[in-house]
């Protein structure tokens, strides 16, 4: 799911639906995009407003390439936690029944 050209997807695993309960929310966004960017695509796209923007690059993983001797490198991460302001959420997170 890509939301725009800076926001990639957001990142949905059980750590960071915890995340959700403090108002705090987990994108993937490109190498090249800086914390900034990101709270202005968010104040556009959902209109919410940001307090905090946490930005960590991820390296790439080393994986092996089918049965051969050879391994192949994933490309590394960028991923921004983007913490809103009390009474504001997105509805990116499924809901529990």
């Amino acid at each position: 799911m890509r939301l725009n050209e800076s926001i990639l997807k957001p990142v949905l695993t059980e750590k960071t639906m915890g995340f959700a309960e403090s108002n705090k929310y987990v994108f993937e966004v490109g190498m090249d995009v800086s914390k900034g960017q990101v709270v202005d695509e968010l104040k556009k796209l959902f209109n919410v407003d940001a307090i905090d923007a946490r930005s960590s690059i991820l390296p790439g993983k080393k994986m092996r390439k089918g049965k051969t001797a050879q391994f192949m490198k994933s490309p590394k991460r960028k991923r921004v936690i983007v913490t809103l302001k009390d009474g504001q959420s997105l509805d990116i997170v499924p809901k529990e029944n």
